[in-house]
């Protein structure tokens, strides 16, 4: 099974359950480049179903303070993409087998090379790329590599995204497609923009992959309103904040304990307490 194959076997295993699919994300290397791998088993141990490895780039333009601060603080760490990559490998090689999405930054992947990249990111063990600052228009060599060697590359649709856009993303999307459920940046809200219900809709009708949102996701409660119009929910500045609230030797228990809060609000009809 690819990692496209994987990712998307991720969403349907979480509606046959009748649940929504849990997405989290975590910047590699913070709080330090050991923690990363024991933070992500603990994702996987909590029963996040897919897990996006944030690949720290040193102008984050999609980021929020708390993103921008955990990327700062892994580049000083000496996190690169080839420690990214060495993390993956060892999180498989520790049982962890839930999908595992590298997210950064196109820079990144070209000063290491498309083929190369897309080779050693599969070779790891990865299964899919989101790039958040690659444009659809753009995006074609890097679709082919990811083609080449089985990987997801998963679309950012924001509320701003036409019709067109969302056709032509949707096009060679695999994985999943991703809505952006703000006019912003990433960061923790105290509530999801019931705008993006209406972006969701839009995308659904233009592809049969699996739908998830994210930017601003925070709390079980978000998680179940996500759950009533999408197929995940993915979270990332809430966990980061957690991560960080305390000894970096034990930001793997504070990572479980936190996404096992989120778990109840993935359960389809159920309202989260």
């Amino acid at each position: 099974m690819n990692g496209k194959e994987k990712i998307r076997q991720a969403f349907t295993l979480a509606a046959s359950a009748n649940r929504s699919a849990l997405v989290m994300f975590v910047t590699s290397g913070f709080p330090d480049l050991n923690s990363t791998v024991p933070i992500l088993k603990a994702i996987a141990d909590a029963g996040a179903d897919v897990i996006e490895l944030g690949v720290p780039f040193s102008d984050p333009l999609a980021e929020g303070p708390t993103i921008q601060k955990s990327s700062h603080a892994a580049l000083m760490a000496g996190t690169t993409p080839q420690t990214c990559l060495d993390a993956v490998r060892e999180a498989r090689s520790q049982g962890v087998e839930a999908p595992i999405i590298l997210m950064g930054y196109y820079n990144s992947i070209l000063a290491f090379g498309l083929a190369e990249y897309c080779r050693a990111a599969a070779d790891a063990g990865a299964d899919g790329l989101i790039v958040v600052d690659l444009p659809t228009p753009e995006a074609g060599p890097l679709l082919d590599e990811c083609d080449r060697h089985g990987l997801a590359l998963t679309p950012l649709m924001a509320l701003t995204s036409t019709d067109e856009s969302i056709a032509a993303a949707c096009r060679r999307a695999s994985g999943f497609v991703y809505c952006v459920s703000v006019l912003g940046v990433t960061g923790a809200r105290t509530q999801v923009d019931q705008r993006v219900t209406g972006l969701v809709k839009r995308v659904r009708a233009r592809t049969d992959l699996p739908v998830a949102v994210g930017f601003g996701v925070s709390t079980a409660e978000h998680v179940a309103q996500v759950a009533t119009y999408a197929d995940g929910a993915a979270v990332g500045s809430a966990l980061i904040n957690a991560i960080a609230d305390g000894d970096p030797e034990t930001a793997a228990e504070r990572t479980h304990s936190f996404v096992s809060s989120l778990m109840p609000g993935t359960r389809r009809n159920v309202v989260a307490k």
